[in-house]
């Protein structure tokens, strides 16, 4: 195998500089939401905004992206890829600098909705932009390199965003993906070409609103669900859910140029990779959320210490998504991609196995790179088999798919974990109480003190450690890692699962030089 691996064929010093620009891009989609997300409760601290209004700005601009990624993709094959990627790319800067100076509350939420749209575009359009500007055979291995580019900087700059938190304060925040962008538009009108666009159609512009209604719906309604499923807030946004996913699929099957080509769904290639996309991306978001509890309410980590846990073996892993993609290339995406999701369930194992209130900073370090090696390797090869579906003409909407369900995952990662935390810290709590001899009452009182915000936000806050000085005798921290414990083995199935169906139906040869038997 290793002997075929390195017939691969290899990239030029001039294709090469074609995939940094975009692959920068890509890369900033990712880490601009997750330095926000690491430091989220410094920045609600900074502007004072309320618990229960905190979470939607970490989950604004990935809502966004997941709503309206379907679209950018049919707009960049119809317009441009890389004149749309080098637009974003200005609206990138310009929103970072806005958000540097928001007065507010509403002003920042406002920008980060407007973030989502250039995100979008960064996201939907660089892994298109790649695939057309490199011969087939290179593009395996083209992406390869375009996540190791996506490993490193998602490495650094988590450690940068809370380096800059905690000197400068939280306004500079965002300014650090504004310089990259920077670097990311000058090597795009350097050296990528504008690939051939397809004739001017329309957009589904139904069959993008249907989409976003129905994942915010579903993140909506899940974020609700410990509240009781016959609670409004709950079952109407499920309901809502429901029925634009089912009318979605409806007019899809009927509108000659739909959002989303429904006929890729009946080859088993295909549906395996949204579903690992899916998955992964998840439990990426998932992980992100018990760091950030963990690391600033029971550990005591600074924001800076909590960024400082993605950059050990930054290296190693964009290395490894590297040979990924040239394994990718001389063989098919199979095996890489079961092994990258076997990662992840030992990540989650890691972390089920070590969390308590004294855990220490080299268990954090394993659970975090082990996640990030099995992401970034399973990202390589999902990626290159929804991929080898494209043509001359709708790379755009094909390569749309990746980022389309990815951000839904990435958007329901943390509202799963939290729903899941909940529950199984409620049951710790109550079951220490019983332990100590107190009330069922003072313990629910205890526990919802502490948790209600995170059972209704869709990203991190945490609780006010103050509080746990209500618990009359429990001890909460421990209760709390026991949930995380929990979570984390259930979660860990997952991934398991979507390995076991991947290594049993996704094809085991590759047909042709740029595809993939579906």
């Amino acid at each position: 195998m290793a002997e075929r691996a390195e017939a691969a064929p290899r990239l030029t010093g001039r294709i090469l500089l074609t995939v940094l620009g975009p692959a920068i891009a890509y890369a900033i989609a990712a880490v601009d939401p997750l330095m926000l997300t690491l430091n989220l409760s410094t920045v609600g601290r900074g502007l004072d905004v309320p618990a229960d209004r905190i979470g939607m700005l970490a989950a604004a601009s990935t809502l966004m992206v997941a709503a309206s990624v379907l679209a950018v993709g049919t707009l960049g094959d119809r317009f441009g890829l890389a004149r749309m990627l080098v637009w974003a790319l200005v609206a990138n800067i310009a929103v970072g600098l806005l958000s540097s100076l928001a007065p507010n509350y509403p002003v920042l939420l406002l920008m980060r909705f407007l973030d989502g749209l250039a995100l979008t575009a960064l996201l939907g359009l660089s892994l298109a932009l790649v695939t057309a500007s490199v011969p087939a055979e290179l593009r395996s291995t083209a992406l390869g390199v375009l996540m190791a580019v996506d490993t490193v900087l998602y490495g650094i700059t988590p450690a940068v965003g809370g380096w800059v938190v905690e000197t400068f304060g939280w306004r500079s925040l965002f300014l650090v993906t504004p310089p990259l962008a920077l670097i990311a538009l000058t090597l795009i009108v350097r050296f990528v070409d504008e690939p051939p666009r397809r004739a001017a159609g329309g957009v589904d512009v139904l069959g993008v609103s249907l989409f976003g209604v129905a994942l915010l719906g579903l993140v909506a309604g899940i974020g609700a669900v410990p509240d009781g499923l016959t609670e409004p807030r709950a079952w109407v946004p499920l309901s809502v859910s429901v029925a634009a996913a089912a009318t979605f699929v409806w007019h899809e099957r009927r509108t000659p140029e739909p959002a989303l080509n429904l006929s890729l769904f009946g080859r088993r290639a295909f549906v395996l990779a949204v579903l690992a996309v899916l998955t992964v991306n998840l439990l990426a978001a998932g992980l992100g959320t018990v760091l950030g509890q963990l690391g600033d309410y029971v550990l005591g980590m600074s924001s800076q210490a909590v960024g400082l846990l993605y950059l050990p073996g930054t290296l190693v892993i964009a290395a490894a998504s590297v040979l990924a993609g040239r394994m990718i290339a001389a063989h098919t995406a199979r095996p890489v991609l079961v092994t990258g999701l076997l990662v992840i369930v030992l990540s989650g194992l890691v972390t089920a196995a070590t969390v308590a209130p004294t855990m220490t900073i080299a268990a954090l370090v394993v659970a975090t790179w082990t996640s990030n090696l099995g992401g970034f390797v399973a990202g390589t090869a999902t990626a290159d088999t929804i991929l080898s579906q494209a043509e001359t003409g709708n790379t755009g909407s094909i390569a749309a798919v990746q980022p389309a369900f990815g951000m839904m995952g990435y958007a329901l990662g943390p509202t799963v974990y939290i729903l899941l935390l909940d529950a199984f810290y409620r049951r710790e709590v109550l079951e220490d109480a019983e332990t100590r001899g107190i009330s069922v009452q003072e313990a629910e009182q205890a526990e919802h003190a502490v948790t209600m915000t995170m059972s209704h936000s869709g990203g991190p806050t945490g609780y006010d450690p103050n509080l746990v000085q209500l618990a009359h005798g429990l001890t909460l921290g421990v209760d709390f890692t026991e949930g995380v414990a929990t979570t984390m083995l259930i979660v860990s199935a997952l991934p398991l699962v979507v390995a076991v169906l991947v290594f049993f139906l996704m094809p085991r040869r590759p047909d042709g030089a740029g595809a993939r038997t579906p």
